[in-house]
């Protein structure tokens, strides 16, 4: 299902980036999770990339003042883990959700995602979402205690979120390993 685009606050916003590999297992949990329950359905937005899109509201690419309004009307992020999208949903006021693409999948050329997001995670700036069940979970949390999805006052400022990040990327990017230490 298409729309013209995130006009009305979202309950959930979830973002597969643009990189060209496709994001098939997000779609489906999204699907599984959203996709039959036209109320709920209606209320998440799913920019898709080069994804086939889903049952769930979805388009395959957000303007990049789509992309903030629609950060900024989410309740709830949900994200792959590429370090731009993390930092715009942490400078969005925003405590994402983040599923990490996996190479072994072919949802991208190597792990960068997972070893990023599995940092980034356990610094608790984001939410580290690897299992269906995991995002499930986190979605229910999120309707009950939503507080727990924003970034703190630091993270909406944008410059200690963005140094932070910055920082994790240079050390992935030095280490031709890909590996942090």
């Amino acid at each position: 299902m298409s729309s013209d685009g995130p006009t009305e606050a979202l309950d959930v916003l979830a973002t597969v980036g643009t990189d060209h590999h496709p994001f098939a297992r997000l779609i489906a949990w999204l699907d599984r999770r959203f996709g039959s329950d036209a109320a709920a359905g209606s209320r998440c937005l799913v920019q898709t990339g080069a994804s086939t899109p889903g049952r769930v509201r979805s388009r395959p690419f957000l303007t990049y003042p789509e992309m903030e309004a629609a950060l900024a009307g989410a309740g709830v992020v949900v994200c792959h883990g590429g370090p731009g999208t993390i930092m715009m949903a942490l400078g969005a006021g925003k405590k994402p959700i983040v599923v990490p693409r996996r190479s072994d999948l072919g949802e991208h050329v190597d792990d960068h995602h997972v070893v990023f997001s599995r940092r980034v995670a356990a610094s608790e700036a984001v939410w580290l979402a690897e299992t269906q069940e995991r995002l499930n979970d986190l979605l229910d949390l999120a309707r009950v205690e939503p507080e727990l999805f924003r970034a703190g006052e630091a993270a909406s400022a944008a410059p200690p979120a963005v140094a932070a990040i910055e920082s994790l990327v240079e050390r992935l990017l030095a280490d031709d390993r890909g590996v942090l230490r």
